[in-house]
């Protein structure tokens, strides 16, 4: 080919091209067409049609045939190294977007409501330790707020995932369940019903003491026992019902996880009144039209290893 006008490789290089170019290695690593037969698995002819090929494609002489034997040409020396760093950025490439499979990188932003973490039922805490041994890549950012904050941080995709009440969540939301929180009725050691025996409990009227009452939604199950108190001051959490209850001037319902420390430190007292309690079904809540994530689903599947 001395002395012709030589074209570039047109174009980009394509599937047709890489598939020469694999010919052309397997012929030069074994010196010759003859013993490339047996790596390639085809016959000379096929062979020597697909370096006729290239070597048109590159408009180069890769090798010199014929019964001086086979050598490689200058040109075909430098493409046969160019090819060998083909082939080893596409098996980096290959590597590399399979350990995307293996490896979890970003971020799950999570909204949790107040004065879970007390809860027995650790499911999102033990979650969240073995998504980080899985995946230790991963940044995990947790915001406090509300459960309407947390919702429409879920619906505005600011956040991934929330955990809140399931009262009052729009149909664009799924949920899955993570456990029910059981709330009693509460009074703490200054208050008058703290020293009553329990059966005088049964005869007492629960409109004689004032009561907090919630300033956020509830359950359905909480409507009929908050019914019964005369609610004269009002929480917007229940960390601010806590705080009421504790001055020994109201009675209340808290969850049993949080009043737990107070009781067992004599403070608060549980009302053992028939029906002096209620369930809270707590709940992850995602957009039902979320985009694709693998970290999140990630996060899930090892929900489902907690129960």
């Amino acid at each position: 080919m001395t002395g012709e006008h030589k074209s570039p490789l047109p174009g980009q290089v394509s599937d047709f091209d890489i598939r020469l170019l694999r010919v052309f290695r397997a012929v030069a690593e074994c010196g010759g067409f003859t013993a490339a037969e047996v790596v390639l698995g085809i016959g000379r002819p096929a062979i020597s049609l697909h370096m006729n090929d290239l070597e048109k494609r590159l408009g180069l002489r890769l090798c010199q045939r014929g019964r001086g034997g086979f050598a490689l040409t200058e040109e075909g020396r430098h493409v046969y190294e160019a090819s060998l760093r083909l082939f080893a950025s596409l098996e980096m490439f290959r590597s590399e977007v399979n350990e995307l499979h293996h490896t979890l990188r970003g971020e799950l932003n999570i909204g949790i409501t107040d004065n879970l973490v007390s809860l027995p039922q650790m499911r999102i805490t033990h979650t969240l330790a073995d998504l980080k041994a899985q995946a230790p890549d991963v940044a995990i950012n947790i915001h406090m707020d509300p459960p309407d904050a947390i919702a429409q941080g879920v619906l505005d995709s600011r956040l991934h995932l929330g955990v809140v009440p399931q009262v009052n969540l729009l149909a664009s939301l799924e949920t899955r369940f993570l456990y029910s929180e059981c709330s009693r009725l509460y009074c703490a050691n200054r208050h008058p019903l703290f020293d009553i025996p329990a059966e005088a409990l049964e005869t007492t009227d629960l409109h004689d003491y004032e009561a907090v009452v919630p300033g956020y939604p509830l359950p359905d199950t909480a409507r009929a026992p908050h019914a019964r108190l005369r609610g004269t001051a009002t929480a917007s959490d229940r960390e601010g019902a806590a705080f009421l209850i504790l001055t020994g001037s109201y009675i209340g319902y808290l969850p049993d996880h949080l009043a737990a420390p107070w009781k067992a430190m004599g403070r608060l007292r549980e009302l053992p009144i028939d029906g002096g309690y209620y369930l809270t079904p707590f709940v992850v809540i995602t957009r039902r039209d979320r985009r694709p994530n693998r970290v999140l689903e990630a996060f899930f599947e090892v929900l489902e290893k907690n129960p």
